[in-house]
């Protein structure tokens, strides 16, 4: 069946976007996944742990698929429909989920994790992650690299300065990570390939990941999407890149 512009726009901002959840997507979008398997190499180190932290858990989705969590298990997230999506989802694995602004200080004491991590967090506190960790405690995270998306990004908001572009770049990151007083042990990236299968995907995207085209809406960007609609009525899927890196980062002893 094929569905009109206005149908799939109509679709598209109905569908919640709460959570870190991309289910919706199936079947009109797909993303390559970053060849070292970020949830399972987390799942091994929440196996040796005995206190952990998640920063930044969006819905709770990717701790809850660990098959075994440390004694001490705690996430924290900073936008309100998360945190009830998290709560309902953590809460029976033992997890407790911390209303946090995203801001330092991190509402805990020092030392009090052995394993920190985070999946594709918005920003990173160093120093905070560092204070927090104990001696010879790891940070893990699976991060947005530069220029992540940014034919879609540019699409609408048009070419962006090298600065821009530049932003999150995995060297910036070990800097910072040494810089707080972290030793780190593996540094990897990958660019992999992004498929929009119809006007829906994109605007639901556009509504889920906040950040890329800043106070999108549909009435504001309404022209671009026709456009964009016709495009890949006419040419197919329209193919962007994400920029993604693996961070391990461990404290002294």
């Amino acid at each position: 069946m094929v569905h009109t512009f206005e149908d799939l726009v109509t679709e598209a901002e109905s569908a919640p976007v709460e959570g870190w959840d991309f289910s919706w997507l199936q079947g009109r979008a797909t993303e390559q996944r970053p060849s070292w398997g970020y949830q399972h190499m987390m799942g091994e180190r929440m196996a040796r742990a005995s206190a952990a932290l998640d920063i930044q858990t969006g819905g709770g989705e990717v701790l809850a698929g660990v098959p075994k969590l440390p004694p001490l298990a705690v996430a924290t997230e900073s936008w309100p429909p998360n945190v009830a999506k998290a709560t309902r989802l953590l809460h029976p694995l033992g997890v407790v989920v911390v209303a946090d602004e995203d801001e330092p200080p991190l509402p805990f004491a020092d030392e009090a994790f052995d394993l920190v991590v985070s999946r594709h967090p918005v920003t990173v506190w160093w120093e905070e992650i560092s204070r927090v960790l104990r001696p010879g405690g790891t940070y893990f995270s699976q991060q947005v690299g530069p220029a992540s998306i940014f034919e879609l990004v540019e699409y609408f908001l048009g070419p962006q300065p090298e600065e821009v572009r530049r932003k999150r770049h995995p060297d910036d990151a070990r800097q910072a990570a040494e810089a707080a007083g972290l030793e780190v042990v593996d540094l990897r990236s990958e660019s992999l390939r992004t498929e929009f299968f119809d006007i829906g995907a994109v605007i639901y995207f556009l509504r889920k990941v906040i950040w890329m085209v800043p106070g999108f809406t549909v009435d504001q960007y309404r022209t671009r999407l026709r456009q964009l609609h016709d495009q890949i009525q006419s040419e197919g899927p329209f193919i962007a890149h994400t920029a993604r890196f693996l961070i391990e980062a461990r404290k002294p002893s």
